[in-house]
């Protein structure tokens, strides 16, 4: 694959070659990362995995076991790559989310993912690729049932979606032991991202959390903000 980057993430502790153009990870990854409450003897799946930012992410942080699918060929190449180049415990299939191989049809721990995010609206990228990470050609739905489907009973599954497609989201999520985390761009302006994260077979309440506040006046991030991106600190979901 040519035409590619080479970024760092969590203050170097990761470093990921993406392409150069298309779909590219950032502070969604880290924030989805951060957000699996994962321990070292988990088995973890991501569902959509692209260059592998996200899963590795959560592997330098709690140093799990961790499965990656993504339908792109050249990208879970790219990903194994970069799992190999930062000595990390993860390994990633080229595979369809919705009709994976026998032996990935099995049930996880935790199970994350950064689904497509736009509807049908507005104008597709030129790239394929970016419109294939990014347009949800009305598979939302899909992506959270697939999720939930391999996610262990007490486990959890978690996305980060657009703020507003949330009520799309929670009509599709168990009625109970779901969390909702806002993340907040500045103090005083509506969130444009939401961490979701469902328990499988809870009965506790669900519940909307104070979330994260991103930035500060000025633009820079926050010290909380900065803690996870740079850090590698956990998000608290409860």
């Amino acid at each position: 694959m040519s035409g590619l980057t080479d970024d760092r993430f969590l203050n170097g502790r990761v470093i990921a070659r993406q392409p150069e153009r298309g779909f590219r990870s950032g502070l969604d990854a880290v924030m989805l990362a951060a957000a699996v409450p994962a321990r070292a003897s988990s088995e973890v799946l991501e569902l959509g995995a692209g260059a592998g930012v996200a899963s590795l992410c959560l592997a330098a942080r709690v140093g799990c076991s961790i499965t990656g699918v993504e339908i792109d060929p050249a990208l879970a190449v790219l990903a194994n790559e970069n799992a190999q180049a930062n000595k990390m415990n993860v390994r990633f299939l080229e595979d369809d989310v919705f009709s994976l191989r026998p032996s990935l049809r099995v049930t996880y721990n935790h199970v994350f993912c950064n689904p497509p995010f736009h509807d049908e609206s507005g104008k597709s990228s030129p790239d394929a690729g970016r419109t294939r990470a990014t347009r949800d050609k009305k598979r939302l739905r899909d992506w959270l049932e697939a999720g939930l489907k391999r996610t262990a009973d007490r486990g959890t599954f978690t996305a980060i979606v657009r703020a507003d497609r949330l009520r799309e989201v929670i009509g599709e999520l168990p009625q109970h032991g779901v969390l909702v985390y806002p993340l907040w761009p500045h103090g005083v302006e509506p969130a444009k991202r939401v961490i979701v994260q469902a328990r499988k077979g809870s009965r506790a309440q669900s519940l909307m959390l104070p979330g994260l506040v991103l930035h500060e006046e000025d633009g820079r991030y926050t010290p909380a903000a900065e803690a996870v991106l740079r850090d590698g600190k956990a998000l608290d979901l409860g």
